[in-house]
């Protein structure tokens, strides 16, 4: 199963667009995708154009049904919307005793886990009890990164939170940066092979994967404007391309992860 989380300290950086795309990318691959928007600006419920009647605040506050709660965006992928009341639901929470790992207990308990082949979580790119519980939960934290040196940094703050969560936690499975995603990369600017370079010794020097630059593309503003997956607005769109690859990658990522070890031939 994939769970991941797309988080980033910097805004502006094509998170949700990277969180609705893979979400798609995954669908077209056969897996069943659950999309969970945990911005109270509620930005993927706007992107694609869907208007549930229940929301995020209702599946953990109220504790409604998940099937109650969910929207239908494609015919493998299910939207848990946010609302102006998700930061309402993230203070109640940040008052109880099990508040790190709600979304855990919260999505075993609804049956997703069985339900769901991939749970992708998009969070506010600030630090907060809701970016904490999805990291607990998925484990996996996809770093998108634009061309400007803050993004470097929200990068940095992305790895340092996922090694401060493994310090205090120490769970079994830690949490880690399993890739960093160049984004909205255009060659011709100058500013862009230095802040490549830049990732490219960041990868190093944490031993997270650098995964392959999604480029610059009309397309992704045009279909965001359209209320459509950039799938649906152009097929062949560049950047569409590039997302594929690296849904291709992570795929396999987890595929390989999931696999149990081969025992040595004697």
């Amino acid at each position: 199963m994939i769970r991941l989380v797309v988080a980033q300290q910097r805004g502006g950086v094509a998170k949700t667009t990277t969180a609705v795309t893979l979400a798609r990318c995954f669908a077209d691959r056969g897996l069943k995708t659950l999309l969970i928007d945990t911005d109270s600006q509620s930005s993927i419920s706007s992107i694609l154009r869907v208007k549930p009647q229940f929301f995020l605040y209702d599946f953990l506050i109220n504790e409604y049904a998940l099937k109650e709660c969910i929207v239908s965006a494609h015919e493998r992928v299910d939207v848990l919307c946010s609302s102006r009341k998700t930061q309402q639901a993230e203070d109640i929470i940040a008052t109880q005793q099990s508040r790190d790992v709600m979304f855990e207990r919260a999505l075993a308990d609804s049956g997703a886990d069985s339900e769901y082949q991939a749970v992708i979580i998009d969070v506010a790119p600030s630090f907060s009890w809701f970016q904490t519980c999805g990291m607990i939960y998925a484990r996996h934290i996809l770093t998108p990164v634009a061309m400007e040196p803050l993004s470097v940094q929200g990068a940095v703050a992305s790895i340092s939170a996922a090694m401060e969560l493994n310090q205090l936690f120490k769970r079994p499975e830690p949490i880690r940066v399993i890739g960093l995603l160049p984004v909205m990369v255009n060659n011709r600017l100058a500013m862009t092979e230095p802040i490549l370079e830049s990732l490219r010794r960041l990868s190093q020097q944490r031993e997270v994967p650098l995964l392959t630059s999604i480029r610059t593309d009309t397309a992704v503003v045009k279909a965001s404007k359209d209320r459509v997956f950039l799938a649906d607005y152009d097929a062949k769109s560049k950047a569409l391309d590039d997302y594929r690859i690296v849904a291709d990658r992570l795929l396999e990522d987890f595929q390989a992860s999931s696999q149990p070890a081969m025992a040595t031939a004697s």
